[in-house]
């Protein structure tokens, strides 16, 4: 990866007196996999819908490569919305070809472009047959056929694995990484955290119309609780009760998870566990990713339970 491609640079965004998005600013880079996550009406689609032009920023500014985005720079732009925003009557050969051309592909090129991501996209046996006649998740996969047969420098991906089942995850996910390893910078909006702690190269946390945080999962977890795991074969089921600072969140078998507050003394844990006899492992653990998200959005009071607007 080298520096910025995409960057979006404080950025505001109102509808009356309601607040959508404010002082929205964080960058992508040639190659990344960056991922957007937040509640329902965080203003990740707000933000989204602004990089692409839909929307326009009451302030702050999107650049492209060091400039301001125009429209000769969002036709380089690949996007899939949330929303199903196909033909649902044309047939999904001849739909992809049309998308390439109003892209500016030549007929020539639009027909083998659509082609070859009805092949990769395992779309092949679909291609006659009219988009509102296939199932949510194969539409799905036509959309994002839809984002990339231009061949588009740039991917802003609204929930694009919504509603697919595990192997079309496996393929979108396989076609993201691809597109990264070409110096596509890739940014998507998912509610699957697990997926984004998988797939991404960075996450940014949205919460309240504001980016509350933005780094690798590494990097996000370097302020949370640490957590440890101690399997201690002879230890009773209340061993670590009483410790200060220090949480039980789980228990199986021997083996005993601990979340522990800042300032809490992880050797004061170990001898609490030995003093019940062998302890056989004591491992420091990263937080997942939706630990994470819960213990930020709490702390920094973010939660957004806000209506009235379809923003994600």
């Amino acid at each position: 990866m080298t520096g910025p491609a995409l960057e979006v640079d404080g950025v505001r965004k109102a509808y009356g007196r309601r607040t959508a998005i404010a002082d929205m600013t964080f960058d992508i880079r040639a190659g990344e996999l960056f991922g957007f996550v937040g509640s329902n009406g965080a203003g990740k689609t707000t933000t989204m819908r602004i990089i692409l032009g839909v929307l326009a920023p009451d302030a702050g500014e999107v650049r492209w490569r060091g400039r301001p985005v125009d429209f000769a720079a969002r036709r380089q732009f690949g996007y899939m919305p949330e929303e199903r925003g196909l033909y649902p009557r044309m047939k999904v050969g001849e739909h992809l070809r049309y998308l390439g051309e109003l892209h500016g592909l030549s007929p020539a090129a639009a027909r083998t472009a659509a082609g070859r991501w009805i092949e990769r996209l395992e779309l092949s046996r679909y291609a006659a047959e009219e988009v509102q006649n296939l199932s949510l998740g194969n539409q799905q996969r036509v959309q994002l056929a839809a984002a990339l047969v231009h061949g588009p420098k740039a991917l802003v991906l609204d929930e694009p694995f919504s509603g697919l089942d595990p192997v079309a995850v496996d393929v979108m996910h396989d076609v993201l990484v691809e597109r990264a390893a070409d110096g596509v910078p890739v940014m998507f909006s998912s509610h699957q955290l697990s997926l984004v702690e998988r797939v991404c190269d960075r996450v940014g946390i949205v919460a309240g119309g504001r980016l509350t945080a933005c780094g690798t999962v590494e990097e996000l977890s370097a302020d949370a609780d640490r957590r440890l795991l101690v399997d201690a074969p002879e230890a009773g089921e209340n061993w670590a009760a009483g410790l200060p600072g220090v949480e039980v969140v789980s228990r199986e078998g021997s083996r005993t998870r601990l979340r522990l507050a800042k300032g809490a003394d992880d050797q004061r844990v170990l001898h609490a566990a030995l003093a019940t006899g062998p302890v056989s492992a004591f491992v420091l653990e990263q937080p997942p990713l939706a630990d994470l998200y819960r213990d930020l959005v709490t702390r920094t009071g973010a939660a957004d339970n806000r209506t009235g607007g379809d923003e994600g």
